[in-house]
Parts: C-alpha cells; sequence; structure tokens
C-alpha cells in the first residue's frame, strides 16, 4: 500500500488523536472514585499490532510513555490467541506494568480476523490491596506488600466482562464500589475507542491505515531528531537526589551521563544508586517513561510524542540500581519519585546543549491517603487521596514557572479539583487553600509556587493516614543559575496534643475529629541568574506577596 497524500495523513494523524481524547472524556465522566473523576489520573493511548505508540492524549505523562509496554506485554503472552470482544487487563510492574495501582486494560481492534490496533487505557486506584489503604505503602520491603500482582489476563470474552475476575479483584481491594465503577469505566472508555476505530477502519481500510500509522511514525522520528540536531554535541552529566527511602538511607542519587550525537541520544543511569529497601525504586518501564518524559518537555509541542519521536533515544540502566529494581522489590512510589529525579537529572545534563530548552525542576509529590468513617452517609468508609495544594513549576527561557502546576512526571495532568466539592463528598472541611507566597525558587524567571492548605478532618471517630512522597529536605532544582525551589512541610495539628512535621513516608498516622492537616508545598525551581531579572517583575511579585 503506497503511503497517503500529506493531506490524508494529516487528517488520519487528528484523528487517532480524537479518538483517545473522546475515550479519556468518557472515563472521566463515567469514573466512580475521586481519584479519577476529579483528579483525573489516568491516562490514554493508542498503539498498532506491534505495541508502538500511535497516539496519546494530553493526560499524565509518566503513565503514556510505559503504556507501549503494556500492549508489548500482552501480545507476548497470549500470541495469536486474541479475538474480537477480548478484554485484558495487567498492572504487575514486571508484566507490563509500572506500579501496582496503575491497572491498564487492553482491547484489541480487528478488521476481519486480523488485529490492527490496540485501545490501552491506564488508570490509577483509589485502593489495591496490600498492607495498607490507599495504594501506597511506605513500610513495604517488597512487592508482594503493596498490593495484587495481575499479569496479563484475559478479563473478557465476548464483548462480556468475566464476573468470577471482577469479583476477586474487587475482594481485594478495600472501597470494591469505587474499584468496580472504575473498572467499568476504563473497559467502556476501551470499547468506545474501539467502536470509533472500526468506524475508520470501514471508511479507509486496514492496509492503508497501517500505511498511514508508518508514515505518521517516521514523520514524528524525522521531526525529533532534526530538533535534537540542532543542540550542541557533546557527553554531559546530571544528578537529582531523593530525601531517602523511608527505611534509612538518605540522599539517594540518579546519576545521568547523556550523549548527544547528531540527531541521536544516549541515556546512561549505570550510575546511579543501588536499589533500596523501600518502595521509591523504578521499574523498568517507568524509568524508559521518564527519559522519554524528560525529552518530550525539550522538543517542541508541535511534535506528535509517538512511538517515532522517541525512536532518536537509547536508555541504558542496570538492574539492581535505583533506576531498574530486580523483580520483588517494593517500588509503588515510583512513578512520582524517582520518575521526578531521573527527568531532572536528565534535563539537567541536556541544559548544556540546549539552554534554551531546559526549564527549571517542577515541584515534588508529597501525598496523604486518608482512611476513616463519613458521619454524613450512615458510617461509610472512604479512601480520600490529597491532590490539593499543588507544588509549583520551573522556572523558563521565556516566563516564570507555572503556580500550582504539580511535578514533572504529570506536568499539569493532574488536578486537585473543587475544593466544594472535596467538601461534598468527604467528611473534609477546606479551611485554607491559596499560593505559598516565597516558596518558588529565584531566577531571571522565577520558579512557580506551591501552595498553603488548611485541611480539618470531620470523620466519624478516628481515622488512619498514610504518607507518601519526597522533598521535605530537596526542593525542586534551579536550572542554570536559577535557585532551587522551597521544599515541603507538612504538619498534623491535633486537636489535642502537640503539633508535629509529617514525614515523607509514614503509616498509621492517626487522626481525630478536629485535628488539622497544614500543607505547605515546595514551589518550583528558577531558570537563570537572579541578578538578571526585570525590576518590574520583581516588584510586582513583592506587591502581590509572592516573594
Amino acid at each position: 500500500m503506497p503511503t497517503p497524500d500529506p493531506v490524508t495523513l494529516a487528517v488520519l494523524e487528528n484523528r487517532f488523536r480524537a479518538v483517545v481524547e473522546e475515550m479519556g472524556e468518557a472515563l472521566l465522566r463515567t469514573a466512580t472514585s475521586q481519584i479519577l473523576n476529579s483528579s483525573r489520573d489516568f491516562s490514554i493511548a493508542l498503539c498498532d499490532a506491534r505495541g508502538r505508540l500511535v497516539a496519546q492524549a494530553d493526560h499524565i505523562p509518566v503513565h503514556v510513555g510505559a503504556m507501549p509496554f503494556a500492549a508489548e506485554a500482552v501480545l507476548e503472552a497470549f500470541p495469536g490467541q486474541m479475538r474480537p470482544g477480548d478484554c485484558f487487563l495487567l498492572n504487575d510492574p514486571w508484566h507490563g506494568g509500572s506500579h501496582l495501582p496503575d491497572l491498564t486494560i487492553v482491547l484489541p481492534v480487528f478488521d476481519g480476523g486480523n488485529l490492527v490496533f490496540l485501545c490501552v487505557v491506564r488508570a490509577h486506584q483509589s485502593d489495591i490491596g496490600g498492607a495498607t489503604h490507599g495504594g501506597y505503602n511506605p513500610s513495604a520491603t517488597e512487592i508482594w506488600q503493596e498490593g495484587i500482582r495481575i499479569p496479563p489476563i484475559r478479563l473478557g470474552e465476548g464483548d462480556t466482562l468475566r464476573e468470577d475476575l471482577v469479583h476477586m479483584l474487587a475482594l481485594n481491594t478495600r472501597i470494591a464500589r469505587d474499584f468496580r465503577g472504575d473498572l467499568m469505566a476504563m473497559w467502556g472508555s476501551a470499547r468506545l475507542g474501539a467502536k470509533r476505530l472500526e468506524a475508520l477502519l470501514a471508511t479507509h481500510g486496514a492496509a492503508k491505515l497501517n500505511a498511514a500509522t508508518d508514515a505518521i511514525l517516521d514523520l514524528a522520528e524525522a521531526h525529533a531528531r532534526r530538533i535534537i540536531g540542532t543542540w550542541a554535541d557533546g557527553t554531559w552529566q546530571g544528578e537529582a537526589v531523593l530525601d531517602d527511602d523511608g527505611h534509612g538511607a538518605e540522599d539517594i542519587t540518579i546519576r545521568a551521563t547523556v550523549t548527544k550525537q547528531g540527531g541521536a541520544l544516549t541515556v546512561d543511569l549505570t550510575a546511579s544508586d543501588p536499589q533500596t529497601l523501600g518502595f521509591v525504586n523504578s521499574s523498568w518501564p517507568n524509568t524508559v517513561s521518564a527519559v522519554r518524559m524528560a525529552l518530550a518537555y525539550l522538543l517542541d509541542p508541535e511534535v506528535a510524542k509517538n512511538d517515532g519521536a522517541f525512536r532518536p533515544l537509547t536508555v541504558l540502566a542496570t538492574e539492581g540500581t535505583v533506576v531498574r529494581a530486580a523483580e520483588g522489590a517494593a517500588v509503588t512510589l515510583c512513578t512520582s519519585h524517582c520518575s521526578n529525579e531521573i527527568v531532572e537529572a536528565v534535563v539537567k545534563a541536556l541544559s548544556n546543549a540546549c539552554p534554551n530548552r531546559a526549564m527549571g525542576g517542577w515541584g515534588r509529590r508529597f501525598r496523604i491517603a486518608i482512611q476513616g468513617q463519613d458521619p454524613r452517609r450512615a458510617g461509610r468508609k472512604f479512601v480520600w487521596h490529597l491532590f490539593h495544594a499543588r507544588p509549583g513549576g520551573g522556572g523558563h527561557a521565556t516566563g516564570d514557572g507555572w503556580s500550582g502546576a504539580g511535578e514533572w512526571h504529570s506536568a499539569g495532568g493532574l488536578k486537585f479539583g473543587s475544593v466544594e466539592m472535596a467538601e461534598a463528598r468527604f467528611p473534609l472541611f477546606f479551611r485554607r487553600h491559596e499560593f505559598l507566597g516565597g516558596s518558588a525558587g529565584d531566577g531571571q524567571y522565577r520558579g512557580g509556587l506551591g501552595g498553603e492548605l488548611e485541611l480539618v478532618v470531620e470523620t466519624a471517630g478516628p481515622a488512619r493516614a498514610n504518607t507518601a512522597g519526597d522533598g521535605a529536605r530537596h526542593g525542586a532544582a534551579g536550572m542554570l543559575g536559577g535557585a532551587d525551589g522551597a521544599p515541603h512541610r507538612y504538619r498534623l495539628i491535633p486537636r489535642e496534643g502537640t503539633p508535629r512535621d509529617l514525614r515523607t513516608k509514614e503509616t498509621g498516622v492517626q487522626l481525630a475529629p478536629g485535628d488539622v492537616l497544614h500543607v505547605r508545598s515546595g514551589g518550583g525551581g528558577g531558570w537563570g541568574d537572579p541578578a538578571r531579572r526585570d525590576p518590574a517583575a520583581r516588584a510586582a511579585d513583592a506587591a502581590e506577596s509572592l516573594v
């Protein structure tokens, strides 16, 4: 089949993108849990029959770079065994997943009896079992303490899900109603994508769409290589440091040696620290995705972020290091940390090759998950995840960082949603929620501000919380002379007792009605020499109490 003409290619590329965007809207509007229908912790991708990433929507970057691993895992687990109406599910980091809370549905799309596409839906679950609620277990020292492991399984066939498997999976979670509702939303999203692709196949035929896919990926590769080719050749190092692993290891360092030659990049992470006892270790799909994120942030926005755009990139890492943990290690925090530090180390190194594209560090993640009972709903149990008081994004060569934008791994894709809606759905009162002045790193262009939150617990009786994150010691890195953003400071102010700082990795935090969580999240790193900041910008910051 000859390559379609440029106009047809442009139309089909946008049709592919429209399909994944519509799938995302369907999931957003049908999901049950707050983590999906408010905070939007999900991503959609379209892969071809070889598992290559064809199109993605603008959701969570750290998901999308890893989702081809899920497609490939299903293809390897069920070679020649897929049928129309099948649905596959996985989450295991050594079988196509990144970490256990992210369930991934893979739904094949056929033309006649031939596999053409795979609709891939990844969505973070409010709970996935394990030793503590909320999907993150800071006490874990092995993956079996983090939740239920799911290698690629055939979850459904004949356009029907297997109720025995759905019941078994839901039984292993603490909030089964959320799990079931979210799983149905994921399946519905994938089926909608399949329906749209079947209509596209009926119009254009598989041969034309396959030829178009090859051409679209080749064009993205050429586009990426042209941009990379304008950067300086050389080899540079970049480092980023995690606070700790929650089990005594501190200042865990990611070391990236990046070689740029012509239109190609090699990112060597082999000098990174050994894997740790705690859950900051990264699975291999997550590490590759983090490096792909770093490259994507340095390319032009118009470059299609698909398999072709990432072909110029080679990633090296050694098994047994924190960036490529051996099977069985605890890894649940990896999609936040150490993925953020991998991005930061790579961008630091490449700031030597393309300084005007390198941005200051984005804030680190520090989440709290609360489990308790809601007195307004006959003691109904809930699990709530803190997405509010987002940290700031990094400054860049054309302006200040975005305040409250979040972390490297989400790049604004995660939302905190409506304060009023959160109060209506959960027994919580937001006494204060605003930008935090002075949290941003200084620079020619300063970082974005973090947030300040005072959250009052209004549960029925005692509740429990756990924390999972980093950045209470090391703030987001400044770039090219810019200052680091302020680190986090989260405090528990009990109604009765002595206030104390919360550690970034704690389980079993006891909360009582009337207790207050006081959150001060870090800002983004600055870009460039602070001495070069426009005096008018400084005056405006001071007038608005931003510094």
